[in-house]
């Protein structure tokens, strides 16, 4: 049964990539104080200043009952607020605070330091990651 060998798998070289790159993010996390599905959320708080705990969900592929516990440590660690909607008590909005907004400056280098680390051709990394990108919506697609 070729099929059930290990190396003829795509899940594990993907899988074994994810954790290497996670661990290679660490010790950059570690200096500014966040873990990678920190990292991860004030990507996308950098980017949009303001979201639901839904599209926050989307974003990050992550289910709220992940996101609630992760949002609650960075809040009390003032990197974010959460409040209630007025018009719909069932949604929570993150806005990113000051200290998580002056937190950028010092995550500047880490996309580069990642890509040297990785010390790969940069145009096969674009690659990669649209191809990663490509599988994903198409998994969307498909749930």
């Amino acid at each position: 049964m070729e099929s059930l060998k290990l190396e003829n798998q795509l899940c594990f070289p993907i899988y074994a990539l994810s954790r290497q790159i996670t661990a290679i993010y660490r010790p950059h996390l570690e200096a500014i104080d966040l873990t990678y599905p920190q990292y991860l959320v004030m990507l996308a708080l950098w980017q949009h200043e303001t979201v639901t705990v839904k599209q926050l969900g989307k974003l990050l592929w992550l289910d709220s009952g992940t996101l609630t516990p992760l949002l609650k440590r960075m809040e009390e660690n003032e990197l974010l607020t959460r409040n209630r909607s007025e018009a719909d008590e069932r949604v929570v909005n993150i806005r990113i605070s000051k200290k998580g907004t002056a937190l950028k400056k010092q995550a500047k280098s880490i996309p580069d330091a990642i890509k040297n680390a990785l010390a790969t051709d940069e145009d096969q990394l674009f690659q990669l990651r649209d191809q990663l990108k490509q599988i994903l919506s198409v998994t969307a697609e498909n749930k």
